[in-house]
């Protein structure tokens, strides 16, 4: 009650009476990742991550494959409310970012952003609040351990999310962080453990006249730890 209309539709559901309270989940992906900062450079990934609810957070490790046996490391990472970027090739550091309010905003903004694998973290409460924007589409807000961060959430006519966007996430550029529209993608939806999720998402960068797609991925393997 007192939800904005498409956010309880979308409760009801992805979230049906009887689903296990959760405390957090295990995840691996596989799909393709563009090295490019303003083309197309796609190269394959695959990844393992984990997602703890209470406290938020999440810790991806990835492998994006070169060529046969070279693979860049990558960590992206919200850990005790601290944003975490780390990439390295053959041992050297090709990145290394952390500790900075933009850096934890938009790794927050990613938390976020993917709640519809683990949607009991999209239930309003302390740290979740939703305000309506229209019929198909609403904001929500979280907050953790200092940090704050929104997005638009926007439902389809099943009810379930299709697509998240914020309007100033943080892209890193060189050595600098410029506020960007960003956009995500959910389909392919399933029952897990009574809840309704997606398989299939990516995201993109939404730059002048174009939309610059850089993840594209699958889950393999969705497990959560029950509460």
């Amino acid at each position: 009650q007192g939800l904005p209309e498409p956010v309880q539709r979308y409760l009801e559901v992805a979230l049906p009476a009887g689903t296990p309270a959760i405390r957090g989940a295990t995840l691996a992906h596989t799909g393709s990742f563009n090295l490019s900062a303003d083309g197309e450079r796609w190269r394959p990934f695959t990844s393992t991550q984990r997602v703890t609810l209470a406290p938020a957070g999440f810790d991806w490790r990835a492998r994006i494959r070169l060529l046969p046996g070279l693979s860049i490391r990558v960590r992206d990472a919200f850990v005790d409310g601290e944003g975490i970027l780390e990439a390295r090739l053959l041992g050297l550091p090709l990145a290394h970012l952390r500790g900075t309010p933009d850096l934890a905003r938009g790794e927050l903004m990613r938390f976020l952003a993917e709640a519809p694998w683990y949607p009991v973290a999209l239930l309003p409460g302390r740290d979740l609040r939703w305000s309506p924007v229209d019929a198909t589409s609403a904001r929500a807000e979280i907050s953790a351990a200092g940090v704050t961060a929104s997005l638009l959430f926007r439902f389809g006519p099943d009810g379930l999310v299709e697509s998240v966007r914020a309007e100033d996430r943080g892209r890193t550029v060189g050595r600098r962080v410029i506020p960007t529209p960003w956009e995500g993608r959910w389909s392919d939806y399933v029952e897990r453990d009574g809840m309704r999720v997606p398989l299939r998402g990516e995201v993109a960068w939404m730059l002048p006249g174009r939309r610059l797609c850089y993840w594209r991925g699958q889950v393999q393997r969705l497990e959560y730890d029950l509460a």
